[in-house]
């Protein structure tokens, strides 16, 4: 296909002072360390936020005690071809059984819209507690069918003050790359090329990413 031919989608989330970030997170702070409007030879800013802010990668160590640190992520998961499939506004969970409904023969690489990308979308900055989550069930059937990689379009795949973490668990503990905070209203479903590659953190839970899709 020609570059002509091709399309884009930037699925990630812009960071902006205030922006919206997990409770108990660290708040998105960006300033002007030295800045020519005020004599300095050259602008330069100073980034304050965690490193699950925005479209993100999570490593193990995120969950796991002694986990793999993202910089230890491998890239050819990060990189490559990826399914999106889409669910209606009032599936608030996605288990098994919503992802039975789908045909996912032989997809490594899973990204999930729902009615949570239109927030992202907006820019606001409310974060809603009652977003459309992964079920457990969920995510222990994308490990039984091989997938090594699953994107979610809100700031954490769980269900809010989840007690165990068990989505999480399942999926890191199995070697499952998981992204948060994509932004996927725009690209209808279809199989997409996927770069995501999160800021090489060393020895870090996990890193803020620049995620897109080349149809």
């Amino acid at each position: 296909m020609s570059d002509a031919a091709r399309k884009i989608w930037d699925v990630s989330i812009p960071l902006r002072n205030g922006g919206l970030v997990y409770p108990g997170n660290p708040p998105i702070a960006l300033s002007l360390m030295q800045s020519i409007a005020a004599g300095d030879t050259a602008n330069v800013s100073r980034l304050d936020f965690g490193s699950h802010t925005g479209t993100h990668v999570d490593a193990p160590l995120h969950f796991l005690a002694g986990g793999a640190g993202v910089d230890s992520l491998r890239l050819d998961v990060l990189i490559g071809r990826a399914k999106l499939i889409a669910f209606a506004d009032d599936v608030m969970a996605v288990g098994e059984a919503e992802l039975r409904r789908h045909d996912l023969t032989g997809v490594t690489r899973l990204l999930i819209r729902t009615r949570n990308s239109a927030w992202l979308a907006s820019g606001d900055p409310t974060f809603h507690e009652d977003f459309t989550h992964v079920a457990p069930d969920g995510a222990a059937y994308l490990v039984s069918i091989g997938v090594k990689l699953v994107g979610v379009d809100y700031l954490s795949v769980e269900k809010f003050h989840s007690a165990e973490h068990r989505t999480h668990r399942t999926l890191l503990d199995h070697g499952v790359v998981i992204v948060e905070g994509m932004v996927l209203s725009d690209p209808p479903p279809g199989e997409y090329d996927l770069y995501c590659l999160p800021l090489l953190l060393a020895g870090l839970d996990g890193a803020p990413a620049r995620a897109v899709l080349i149809s």
